[in-house]
């Protein structure tokens, strides 16, 4: 059997929501292609200090290995709405594969920090297109009515990959070297890679428009600058410095963003824009990004400052710490594919709603709890929190993208993504930063951890359930998409005719 041609071949969907069989091998295989990399993604974390300890690096230069690799996410994942109508499925899966396998073959054989930290940003470009490229050939490929089912399955791997990192990387670094954290995700990537090469297809068309080379350092100087901005506020570098940094880095981020919303403002003109604005346009999206963009803010947020609270304030070992998170994100990834079902019968507001307003009483009640708060209670908010943040992913991922014409899918999974990035990033930085700063005055001031830390912990989970607000109230007014009322309208029609041309009744109206 030949390999399969770079030429784009027909979306095929049936009434019935069905998928045809080629389709879903390949999103089957961008799901487990994502997985991976996100799965590696968020293994540095719990590894960084086994690093600093062998290659001698000092806490702000070994916190670099996650800060560069979400600054390369920033910078390549607006760029991908351009890259995913210029070339074929095939060669975007086959790139960006191949681009994750060489980043992790560099890490693994690292000699020092540089190759390292290099390794790292060309895993980060591979990773930078998976998430966009899945979601975007879900919209090509899957009718309107099953989207919620595979956006579910999208949920899912979002929520176990980051559960399943840093508890791979626990165990790796207790019995092996730092290097098998790679030494374990390359093969896995190979094999996906090769599997991709042999039996990926091709799906949708795509154009030939031209890149605008203006565009480009725009969009890396603009979402760079803002992401390096944001995170140096919550760095564990010197205050002075990271402040210094952060403040000049979102200075240009700023207004080099502002310079590259005027280009592709310009560029809409003669449908050559590197990130079409125009999806902006559609009030369901924009709405359902705005949401996202607060959800994504509360989840990483919060994922980041409890363990964070349950160590230094609370006395929890890490692996207790950790797995007073795990039991949420497992649900969270096992109801995805369920909530995805709910989404295609009913539409997103009747989850949605009970799904941000569970991240805002979580979040609330976070900022209520203390040293004396038994562990249970501490992974039963988390619990909340997960179900709701399961329940908020899959309609704002359907009823976004849905919202668009099918030319602008891959510059809504671009754009979609890229808040996702930017909310997350502020997330962190600013519980973190809320945080810490109480924890350091408390230092100052001779008051105890116990109480300033509590206070801190208080104070940064208020803060996101001021976001979670913003959220909950905003979805109330997400909508279904017209494209799946169409659908169900279109369905209901062929069956008639069918049933007519075969001589029986119709049996619906």
């Amino acid at each position: 059997m030949s390999a399969p041609s770079d030429q784009p071949t027909p979306r095929s969907q049936s009434t019935s929501g069905a998928v045809d069989p080629a389709g879903m091998r390949v999103i089957w295989l961008l799901l487990i292609a994502a997985f991976v990399a996100i799965l590696n993604e968020t293994t540095m974390g719990i590894a960084i200090p086994h690093l600093n300890e062998d290659l001698g690096l000092p806490p702000e230069l070994g916190q670099w290995l996650t800060s560069a690799f979400m600054l390369t996410m920033a910078v390549v994942i607006p760029v991908t709405g351009f890259l995913l109508q210029r070339f074929t499925t095939r060669q975007m899966f086959l790139a960006a594969m191949t681009l994750f396998s060489t980043g992790t073959l560099l890490a693994l054989v690292a000699p020092a920090f540089p190759v390292l930290l290099a390794g790292r940003i060309v895993q980060a470009s591979g990773t930078a297109v998976l998430m966009p490229l899945l979601m975007t050939t879900i919209m090509n490929v899957v009718p309107a009515r099953s989207r919620g089912r595979m956006m579910g399955r999208v949920g899912l791997v979002i929520s176990l990959a980051p559960a399943t990192g840093p508890t791979m990387a626990g165990l790796i670094l207790d019995t092996l070297s730092w290097r098998w954290i790679f030494g374990i995700v390359l093969p896995i990537a190979l094999v996906a890679l090769a599997i991709g090469a042999r039996w990926l297809t091709n799906l949708g068309e795509n154009t030939h428009s031209r890149i605008d080379l203006l565009s480009v350092p725009l969009a890396a100087l603009g979402f760079g600058g803002l992401v390096l901005g944001i995170t140096q506020f919550g760095s564990e570098g010197s205050a002075t410095s990271s402040a210094a940094l952060g403040g000049v880095s979102l200075t240009i981020g700023l207004v080099t963003l502002g310079l590259f919303v005027w280009r592709q403002m310009v560029l809409i003109r003669t449908d050559n824009a590197l990130l079409d604005l125009r999806v902006f346009k559609s009030r369901n999206y924009a709405l359902a990004v705005g949401i996202m963009t607060m959800v994504a803010l509360a989840m990483f947020g919060s994922l980041t400052l409890l363990p964070l609270f349950l160590q230094d304030v609370v006395g929890v070992a890490a692996v207790q710490a950790g797995l007073v998170v795990l039991p949420g994100s497992i649900a969270m990834g096992l109801l995805g594919p369920v909530i995805g079902r709910i989404y295609d019968a009913v539409g997103p507001r009747p989850i949605l709603i009970p799904g941000t307003l569970a991240i805002l009483v979580a979040l609330i009640t976070y900022s209520r709890l203390g040293v004396e708060t038994p562990i249970w209670a501490f992974m039963g908010v988390q619990m909340v929190l997960a179900v709701g943040l399961a329940c908020s992913f899959t309609p704002i991922f359907s009823a976004s993208l849905g919202s668009l014409p099918r030319r602008l899918y891959s510059h809504g999974s671009a754009a979609l993504n890229t808040l996702q990035q930017v909310g997350g990033a502020t997330g962190v930085a600013v519980l973190v930063s809320v945080y810490s700063v109480s924890v350091h005055q408390g230092e100052a001031t001779g008051v105890d951890i116990s109480v300033a830390g509590v206070e801190g912990a208080h104070n940064a989970y208020l803060l996101a359930a001021g976001f979670a607000l913003v959220a909950a109230v905003a979805a109330w007014f997400v909508r279904r998409p017209a494209d799946d009322l169409e659908e169900d309208a279109d369905t209901a029609e062929q069956i008639r005719v069918d049933a007519e041309t075969a001589g029986a009744p119709a049996g619906i109206e």
